[in-house]
This record gives structure tokens, C-alpha cells and sequence, in this order.
């Protein structure tokens, strides 16, 4: 890579980040034609496809993501020495890409959508997918954020505690489970385990947290029905006699509306507490700094609310 014309790689990053040519052009402000010429030389320089066509976007060749690792870092490094400590909302046209699942996206995403509108209109927000590889995707700069449990000990990973995800069970209001409450106004075990259960899976597998917590008493329930979205699960619950054990957050507004109704367990299940999270090479980037402050802002803000919602009774608050 002798005598290479620098400005290469920072096309390059963006084509890798973006896996489109249009998409890069966008990031970087070039033109389309500008990008696939780039993309022509580097081809030439490097004697490697360096991209395919795969669908409708493009997939890097292993020599690519090879390189990829090898540079990644450092051009972070270096925007980060140019840029300094200044960041200005108003004027900036930075891309931002956050890692998390579903459910913070429905807690954050509309107030910082509208925060955005009003302090930074040229700021992008991409969000991410991330199930059990949080660290890996901050560890090679494919998100400059992430909302996420995260138990992990890297130390180039900082974290910020954001809320607890607390945990509730959801039925439909003529549910036959809400006759079945002892006296104390708390489902019997033995009525809980013989409903059908509803649970989210992102991974495929119909084991969760509640599954966990019954095994050390020896017991079982029947997962009938696994999804892969959090959004699904109001609609579903409204119209099934299904039950569910999940994040407060998505059933809060059904609940509030008398759509669906909270029925108190007889056992605990533990509540994941959920982070902010980000490399330390972003420890003093203004406006990763900047994004921080407002999603924080914001998980306050909407745990504060549910917690206003369910009287007070929420672990999300410290």
C-alpha cells in the first residue's frame, strides 16, 4: 500500500461502513460516479474485487474485511485529531449509527427524532441490530453507540447505567387468568403454568429469563408462540389467550389505555438493567459526548413516565 492516495481509504471506510456506493456517496458527500471511480483504483491499487454485488447493496471480499480491520481504528483516530473537541448540533451533518434491539428504539427514537428536528436537522440517526455481539460491533467501529445489557469486562468499553427492564406480565382485560388471583391480588404458580405463554426470541431459541427462573424450582412452562419483534406483542396479546412476560416499556401505553392488563406474579424474574455504551476511543468526542447526554436524557424522561403510569412502582428509578 505504498504511495497510496490516502483519501482512498476514507472512501473505502465508507463503502465498507455503508455497503452501498449511493449510500457512501451520501456519507462522504461525493457523487455516485465519484465513489465507483474511487472504487475502480482501489481495485487496481489493492489487485483485489474488494466488492461484489450481493442483492441489491454490495459484499466485501475476505481481502477487504482484512483491510478493513486493519485501518478502521486508525481513520477514527485521526477524524478524531482533526475534529477536536468542537461539535456544533446545529451545523453538523455527522452520522450517527446506535446498536440496540426493539424495545429501547420505542422508548428513545421518537423523542430524540424530535430533539434532532429542533437542535441538529442535518444529523442522521441509523440504527443497528444487536443480539450477543454488542461488543464486537463497538469493538470494530460499526456503531458509535449501543443501548444494551451488557455484563462484559472489555476494557476499551465504557458504560453508563440507563435503566432497569423491568419486567411485567400481560394479558388481554377478559383474560381467564385475571379470575384465578388468590387473595392478596397475586396468580397462583400452578394457574400461571398452565396458560400458553407468548415470548420474544431473538435468537430462535424459546428460552428466556422466566424459563431460567423456573428451572431452579424444577419447573417448566409451554413456550406456544415465539416472535422476533417486541411490537408485536400487544396486538397478538389482544387478541389470544396468550400471556406474557416482558419489558414494561412495551405494554405501557396498552396498558394505560385499558387494552391489557398487569398480572402479579408469584415469583420474581430479575430485571436486566440496560446500558449506554461506547468504545473509549470516543471517551472525549464531542458530539458522541452529545449523543450520550440525549439519549440519556431520554431514557430518564420515559421510565420516569411509566413509572407516573404504574404508581410509582418501578425499579427503572433509582
Amino acid at each position: 500500500m505504498s504511495n497510496v492516495d490516502l483519501n482512498l481509504l476514507v472512501v473505502f471506510d465508507a463503502v465498507m461502513t455503508e455497503r452501498s456506493i449511493t449510500g457512501a456517496a451520501n456519507r462522504i458527500g461525493m457523487t455516485q460516479p465519484a465513489v465507483s471511480n474511487a472504487v475502480a483504483r482501489m481495485r487496481q491499487v489493492w489487485n483485489d474485487p474488494l466488492f461484489v454485488k450481493n442483492g441489491r447493496g454490495i459484499k466485501p471480499t475476505p481481502h477487504a474485511e482484512n483491510l478493513w480491520q486493519q485501518t478502521r481504528n486508525p481513520l477514527l483516530e485521526i477524524r478524531q485529531v482533526t475534529i477536536g473537541g468542537s461539535f456544533d448540533p446545529a451545523s453538523s451533518t455527522r452520522v450517527f449509527r446506535v446498536g440496540l434491539t426493539e424495545h429501547p428504539v420505542d422508548m428513545i427514537w421518537i423523542p430524540l427524532r424530535r430533539a434532532i428536528e429542533t437542535q441538529a436537522p442535518n444529523i442522521s440517526i441509523h440504527s443497528v441490530p444487536i443480539h450477543r455481539n454488542t461488543e464486537e460491533l463497538l469493538l470494530d467501529a460499526s456503531v458509535d453507540l449501543a443501548v444494551h445489557y451488557y455484563v462484559g469486562q472489555h476494557k476499551q468499553i465504557r458504560s453508563s447505567w440507563l435503566f432497569c427492564n423491568k419486567l411485567v406480565c400481560a394479558v388481554r382485560p377478559d383474560h381467564r387468568i385475571l379470575k384465578d388471583l388468590n387473595p392478596e391480588g397475586v396468580l397462583p404458580l400452578d394457574k400461571y403454568l398452565a396458560e400458553d405463554h407468548l415470548m420474544v426470541s431473538l435468537s430462535g431459541e424459546a428460552r428466556g429469563n422466566v424459563d431460567e427462573a423456573l428451572a431452579q424450582q424444577g419447573l417448566r412452562r409451554r413456550v406456544a408462540m415465539t416472535v422476533n419483534h417486541f411490537s408485536l406483542i400487544p396486538s397478538i396479546l389482544k387478541d389470544s389467550n396468550l400471556v406474557c412476560v416482558t419489558p414494561q416499556s412495551v405494554v405501557a401505553r396498552e396498558v394505560r389505555a385499558g387494552n391489557l392488563s398487569i398480572v402479579p406474579l408469584s415469583f420474581d424474574v430479575e430485571p436486566a438493567p440496560i446500558s449506554l455504551l461506547w468504545h473509549t476511543r470516543q471517551d472525549r468526542d464531542a458530539g458522541n459526548i452529545w449523543m450520550r447526554k440525549l439519549i440519556s436524557r431520554f431514557a430518564n424522561a420515559e421510565t420516569a413516565k411509566m413509572a407516573a403510569w404504574f404508581g410509582g412502582e418501578n425499579e427503572n428509578l433509582d
